[in-house]
């Protein structure tokens, strides 16, 4: 379990590190973007298109992270109500689905952008190709669930659930 839970925090911190990254190219084209419109006169194209692709996957990288370190929001007022063993089963029910919800969603992400290779589909403006950042997305849901399997497993193997 121990090897487990230390090979997901790996991947969702080397995922995080290179959302991160994703996160300061975006900014240095804006910035670059704005310094050429208002010193040049001349903006570079495409910064709208690829800002968007550069964000999608910024964002499906960070949440295997997010939601390791329990960084997004929960309701849970209702929830700290009912004894220990209604929680764990509450997390139960609703675990599993959420589980398999999101491999089947990146499982489908893959499909989806192995099909927009396959059709040489390119963005409108530049002219790039946008299949990986749907793969980047993918490998986020992917990262994801095996987070959210890691969380179930501590719950019930009795660890301490982060």
């Amino acid at each position: 379990m121990q090897i487990f839970e230390m090979l997901i925090t790996r991947i969702s911190r080397f995922l995080d590190f290179a959302a991160g990254l994703i996160l300061a190219v975006t900014a240095a084209l804006i910035v670059a973007n704005i310094l050429a419109r208002a010193l040049l006169n001349t903006p570079i194209l495409g910064t709208y298109e690829m800002v968007g692709f550069f964000t999608a996957g910024a964002v499906g990288l960070a949440l295997a992270r997010c939601a390791l370190e329990n960084s997004h929001i929960a309701v849970e007022f209702i929830m700290d109500r009912f004894p220990q063993p209604v929680q764990k089963i509450v997390q139960l029910i609703t675990g599993l689905p959420v589980v398999g919800f999101m491999i089947f969603t990146a499982y489908n992400l893959f499909l989806y952008g192995v099909r927009i290779a396959e059709s040489g589909e390119v963005s409108a403006t530049t002219q790039m190709a946008f299949y990986p950042f749907i793969y980047m997305v993918a490998l986020g849901f992917l990262a994801l669930s095996l987070v959210l399997v890691l969380k179930l497993l501590q719950l019930f193997m009795g660890g301490e659930q982060r």
